[in-house]
């Protein structure tokens, strides 16, 4: 099972029918893509997509951070979820690079849990550049 991290806290991860992308054709509007593919194998497809779901998997390796920024640019409106063990620090940070939500690992939820993560929902504001500006 998993946690489903949102700016209003914790909720239950939804079952998707997520396919790789080398199933793309084949997809049902959720795609799962790793850290390691190119996100403009999407583009074709963008138009039917209705989630992306971007591997993380480890909290220290930061590309897919890069592939939800690359996405956005691209022009995906759709819903972008990380995936994995992300940590409550780097929440603000997947909101700012695009993704709309952040699925967990109980274990982890158990580690950290809610209050940490809504303590870092109001990404907007605790930027550096927001700081500067004040």
């Amino acid at each position: 099972m998993s946690v489903l991290v949102t700016d209003q806290g914790f909720g239950p991860a939804p079952v998707t029918n997520a396919v790789a992308l080398a199933d793309i054709a084949t997809h049902k509007g959720e795609v799962d893509l790793l850290q390691t593919d190119p996100p403009e194998a999407l583009l074709p497809y963008f138009k039917d997509l209705t989630l992306i779901r971007v591997a993380f998997p480890a909290f220290s390796d930061g590309r897919a951070f890069t592939i939800g920024h690359r996405l956005r640019a691209l022009g995906y409106k759709g819903h972008l979820r990380a995936v994995g063990p992300v940590i409550a620090d780097q929440y603000p940070m997947a909101r700012r690079t695009g993704f709309d939500d952040v699925e967990i690992p109980d274990d982890l939820a158990a580690r950290q849990p809610e209050a940490q993560w809504k303590f870092r929902a109001d990404w907007k504001a605790h930027d550096y550049q927001a700081r500067l500006r004040a």
